[in-house]
């Protein structure tokens, strides 16, 4: 599926020459991966055009005459959609063309060289593991030596990933997102110092019986381990008083194969949390909590009458989904996110939307369900018929997938409703003087 890029501004520069140019920001859910101009990115193209071929989009095309506002809003969106459709392939997204693109997109735009460095990733216990690397180490790699450092198998890390997070003064923890695997986990950091972002390293998957593939291995069980504990200590997991009271001997008696099964029954366990956050359902300005795995959406809604309803909202019964960046609502106020998903409520089809910082982990939650049914259905043999569209608004155009059931069509979007076009002469209507190789 695609991956969240967009591009959340487009600021026009002079250049010493006279000249002037656009510099795009691209962004990667909702964070700033790098700033790049048109004439590279079309240099980028014809590079992955040569390794793929007709599997490459459609690039958008140069202009000829001075760009006016609505043809800068209207290149801005098809270069968008680009990098979006441009994910589809895991080909290219594995290619050497790609991550080194970005790679160097990375450094350039933070301005940070390659050279030896210390990152230290953090286990769900809090302890870490301090690794030399290259500042130009992309997560992937990061996440090889990590697990070598463990003792972990290659063949199983592909259930886990990282992830940068927050511990919370309030003893909160929040995932602020998943790394992508061509992503400079250290360039990342370093530009996102403001948040107090930590690198850890996690579980990937939404179905809590894959644990069963892991508890042969010491180090695949220890991470489990670690994690559960952790997530019962930060309420993420939901044990009545007797479970706990179980949990707790178990823990004491380092049982930890023991724990991991009984803990597999309880409420939550395998969720992912999200921050509170407001909802439009039942009505508009509730406040939610949001456990998401084991194909639902589960929200725990504060009504305007201090009353708490909880809601599940089944992944089989949601058709679409789409995430969009509203800006902040005041100078010097975070963005806005929202995440709506279109739901079959007693056959009628309605739009539920959620408020949060965290709309793009949401989407990736949801994506993994998805991808993990599929594999599901594909292995017990059953009959997947329909097709999965992913649709990028404001195209017509359709990717077909296989889909998780008959019936089922799911429709996965980014909007932004608010850009920031910054210009040296706000006055000006056009873009003048640009460049032929930028055009």
């Amino acid at each position: 599926m695609k991956l969240h890029f967009s591009i959340t501004a487009a600021e026009e520069l002079r250049e010493r020459r006279g000249g002037s140019y656009v510099l795009y920001s691209v962004c990667l859910e909702g964070f700033l991966l790098g700033k790049a101009r048109y004439s590279q990115l079309r240099r980028w193209d014809a590079q992955l055009r040569q390794l793929f071929g007709s599997a490459v989009p459609a690039f958008p095309p140069k202009f000829y005459l001075a760009m006016t506002k609505s043809m800068a809003d209207e290149r801005r969106s098809q270069l968008e959609q680009y990098l979006q459709n441009v994910t589809l392939d895991p080909n290219i997204t594995n290619s050497d063309v790609f991550i080194g693109f970005f790679r160097k997109l990375q450094q350039d735009t933070f301005k940070i060289q390659t050279q030896r460095a210390c990152l230290d990733v953090y286990l769900p216990d809090g302890s870490n593991i301090r690794l030399d690397i290259q500042t130009s180490d992309t997560a992937e790699r990061i996440l090889e030596v990590t697990s070598c450092k463990m003792g972990l198998p290659r063949e199983l890390m592909k259930y886990f990933s990282l992830f940068f997070f927050q511990d919370r003064d309030d003893g909160a923890l929040s995932v602020v997102k998943k790394v992508a695997d061509f992503e400079l986990p250290y360039v990342s950091l370093q530009s996102m110092k403001e948040l107090r972002c930590k690198l850890g390293i996690r579980k990937w998957y939404m179905d809590p019986s894959l644990d069963t593939l892991l508890m042969d291995c010491r180090a695949s069980l220890d991470l489990l381990y670690m994690q559960a504990v952790q997530e019962v200590k930060r309420n993420w997991v939901k044990p009545t008083e007797g479970q706990m009271q179980e949990l707790e001997f178990l823990q004491k008696s380092a049982n930890k194969a023991k724990f991991l099964e009984l803990i597999r029954e309880m409420q939550f366990y395998g969720y992912v949390r999200l921050d509170p956050c407001v909802c439009d359902y039942p009505e508009e300005g509730c406040s939610v909590d949001i456990y998401v795995g084991k194909n639902e959406i589960n929200c725990y809604i504060k009504l305007p009458a201090k009353q708490t309803k909880e809601v599940s909202f089944k992944i089989d019964r949601l058709r679409s989904w789409q995430v969009t960046f509203l800006g902040a609502a005041k100078d010097g106020e975070e963005d806005t996110l929202e995440l709506r998903f279109e739901y079959n409520d007693s056959g009628t089809w309605q739009w539920i939307i959620l408020y949060t910082k965290q709309a793009f982990l949401l989407s990736s939650c949801l994506k993994q369900m998805i991808t993990e049914q599929m594999m599901k259905a594909a292995k017990e043999g059953q009959e997947t018929v329909s097709m999965c569209e992913i649709k990028m608004p404001g195209s017509t155009k359709y990717s077909k997938k296989s889909s998780i059931q008959q019936k089922q069509v799911v429709h996965l979007g980014f909007v932004s409703r608010k850009r920031f076009l910054v210009r040296p002469n706000e006055e000006d209507c056009v873009f003048e003087k640009i460049r032929e190789e930028d055009l």
